[in-house]
């Protein structure tokens, strides 16, 4: 389970260790036994792929195996690659290489169409081949044994011995910034070893120090404590897949790709401590569904039942809430079980068989179970009725068990599964155009369907009314006495019965949301402005959901609306800046929308472009607010004070922070700025995001 590992984090292990089908978690795409079967030469582009049928992606195959730990950075890399090949209807093959120093030559000769390697971008290899946008960055460390002291400067390595593995930047790079140190021993290390084999090799004795890349040394940490980082040498330097240098239209398309997943991608590390780690994390992780009843998209805005009571204990616990959606009802508790969440909200049933997996909190809600036909049919007087009749239930649902017991009663029904991610809402539509027979539902959902349609009717109510609780893992007894607090607060309370009747009982509100509401299930639209965004969006470069999320943040898809300083239209552009971009009127939704994309370009190239695409993304979207003068003089604090100058969120944004005060704006070039704006703008924008990408159809 990844609660073994107390730190999964989303780097890019350089070189790790994987044997064919060891640490791949996608069954359907099985590494290939025989590579050899795969190894004709095709040098076309994305179109020449297609018509094969398959992209195959050149990985280095090194010496042994190693544990697959879910999470991990080559698990995830290889999943990134696979999905990118589904998306463009290929069948992904993966095609070791034994030395690393041959991946490009094999990339070049045709016998691959990709380069997923954890490769670092050097200006010799970016000659060769072309570049995707920069999936994250490294930096190259000094590793020594554990108990060695740090080393001031390169100086310091004169008259030792450095590991460095041949056939990689590694040794471009010693020649850069260690071909000077007088006395200092390079010994080389094969291109098949892995990161491992060459700590241990340190650890033998076999050389007194290695080189390394930071974001290897990030993850081995972790793992094992003999070895150290004692010298960081050289700035950051970007990771990305190589593919060859004519291939424009698989080059596009995987920049595309590159730029949604890693916008969209949340802290995949798996945290299962208990509050404290919470307050200290500063973000409550909430799993739910995406429906009526829990959390879901109306008119741009997160709103649901569920959502509005877990923001308000976020909030009363000082931390964010993060939404994470579960792709369907039954892997809400294995994923709060991993530690993918911190607490499930989605009226979960308390029944025996999830007690002993999870501790429920105090009942929030009660319920009756209740048979849903057609409005035509007449009424149940007793379970005797259900005789005869089939119900459509998920098999993962208290439902499920209720229909069992009913059949252990006598009762000859027939009972019949539907996917665990059909919404209860679904089901019962289906009741209503006559393509299922019967099903069950609790009676708020059952009740606000009914606010809205006049197909459906409640034929029995099941037994005595059930309680729904929220659901967290039993170790977490802090936790748990929290959110028991929060509802003994809650419960029935003001806010609370507002927010019912606003769900589930107010019928013209439920009428007007679901006329705007989107979910997975009708991929609505956003706003009326979708086609004039997805259009400037492609244009440019970024996902459009990306750039709705933004227009929301700036003006709630207002055209009219008109900021205090005079910003202008859905992009709220200023008059000069729009005047510079040579775009007027900015009331104009269509030019408002070009000249807010258009300015979004021009920022993210006032960023180093070795920058991971989603920093660079991050940093555009604060200059947007705050100004490129600010963020650049938040980059600079952010590096004196020892934090990573290239990483927004729990870096720069703490230096942005700290320019609103004299001590340290007084230092700055650009000055005094209210630092909450931008660091509010981009973590809304950034979440909004996240929901909209995950909520509607690419």
């Amino acid at each position: 389970m990844r609660r073994a590992l107390p730190l999964l984090a989303l780097v890019w292990l350089l070189l790790s260790a994987c044997s064919p089908d060891a640490s791949d978690t996608d069954s359907s795409a099985p590494e290939p036994t025989d590579p050899l079967a795969h190894r004709y030469v095709e040098k076309g582009d994305l179109p020449a792929l297609k018509e094969r049928g398959e992209l195959r992606i050149l990985v280095h195959r090194v010496a042994d195996d190693y544990l697959p730990r879910a999470g991990y950075p080559l698990d995830v890399e290889r999943q990134m690659v696979r999905r990118f090949a589904r998306e463009q209807g290929l069948d992904p093959v993966l095609i070791p290489v034994s030395d690393f120093g041959d991946l490009l030559t094999e990339l070049l000769a045709g016998h691959g169409d990709l380069v997923a390697a954890n490769l670092t971008v050097t200006p010799v290899r970016a000659e060769q081949v072309a570049f995707t946008l920069g999936v994250d960055q490294t930096r190259e460390v000094v590793v020594a044994r554990s108990g060695e002291p740090s080393i001031a400067s390169v100086n310091g390595l004169s008259g030792r011995r450095i590991g460095v593995k041949r056939g990689t930047s590694f040794w471009e790079f010693k020649e850069a910034y260690l071909g000077a140190v007088d006395g200092l021993e390079v010994v080389p290390l094969s291109a098949t070893l892995t990161s491992d084999e060459i700590l241990d090799g340190l650890l033998a004795g076999d050389y007194d120090f290695a080189l390394q890349d930071s974001n290897v040394m990030e993850v081995v940490s972790h793992y094992r404590d003999d070895v150290q980082v004692v010298l960081t040498l050289g700035e950051g330097r970007p990771l990305a897949w190589a593919v060859r240098p004519d291939n424009t239209e698989l080059l596009n398309a995987l920049n595309r790709f590159l730029t949604r997943e890693r916008l969209i991608r949340t802290d995949v590390r798996a945290h299962t401590d208990d509050l404290a780690g919470i307050k200290e994390r500063k973000v409550l992780r909430v799993i739910t569904r995406n429906n009526a009843a829990t959390y879901y998209l109306y008119r741009g805005e997160l709103v649901g039942f569920e959502y509005e009571l877990a923001r308000r204990l976020a909030e009363q616990l000082g931390v964010r809430l993060q939404m994470v959606v579960a792709d369907d009802h039954e892997s809400m508790i294995p994923m709060l079980l991993e530690g993918e969440g911190d607490l499930v909200a989605a009226f979960m049933t308390r029944t025996d068989a999830r007690a002993e997996q999870v501790a429920f909190s105090r009942p929030y809600h009660y319920a009756t179970e209740t048979v849903v036909g057609r409005a035509d049919e007449p009424d149940m007087v007793d379970v005797e009725a259900l005789a005869g009749r089939t119900l459509h239930v998920r098999r993962t649902s208290s439902y499920w068990d209720t229909a069992k017991a009913l059949q252990e009663q006598g009762i000859d029904l027939a009972l019949e599964a539907v996917p665990s991610d059909m919404e209860t809402e679904e089901i019962m539509a289906r009741v209503a155009e006559g393509s299922y027979d019967l099903t069950i539902a609790d009676s708020h959902i059952l009740q606000s369907e009914l606010t809205w349609r006049d197909d459906l009717k409640g034929l029995l109510t099941l037994g005595e009314p059930i309680s729904h609780g929220w659901a967290m893992r039993p170790d977490n007894p802090e936790l748990l006495a929290a959110v028991n607090a929060f509802w003994n607060r809650e419960y029935r309370g003001l806010h609370y019965n507002i927010l019912y009747r606003r769900y589930f009982e107010d019928q013209s509100r439920i009428q007007q949301q679901r006329a705007g509401r989107v979910d997975l299930a009708d991929g609505s639209r956003l706003s009326p402005w979708d086609d004039l965004v997805r259009a400037y969006a492609e244009r440019y470069g970024f996902d459009w959901r990306l750039i709705m999320a933004q227009m929301y943040q700036e003006s709630r898809f207002d055209p009219d609306a008109v900021s205090w300083v005079g910003a202008r239209g859905l992009m709220q552009v200023m008059p000069r800046t729009g005047a510079e971009l040579g775009l007027q009127p900015l009331d104009d939704p269509e030019v408002s929308i070009h000249a807010g994309v258009k300015y979004m370009d021009w920022l993210r190239y006032r960023f180093p472009e070795r920058l991971p695409v989603e920093e660079q993304m991050w940093f555009s979207l604060a200059a947007y607010n705050a100004g490129v003068g600010h963020v650049r003089d938040a980059r600079r604090l952010a590096d004196q004070k020892g934090w990573d100058p290239d990483q927004w969120f729990g870096n720069v944004e703490e230096a942005m922070l700290l320019l609103a005060r004299p001590e340290y704006y007084r230092q700055a070039r650009f000055g005094y700025v209210r630092g909450q704006e931008p660091v509010n703008y981009v973590r809304n924008i950034r979440d909004r995001y996240r929901a909209y990408a995950r909520l509607t159809d690419e």
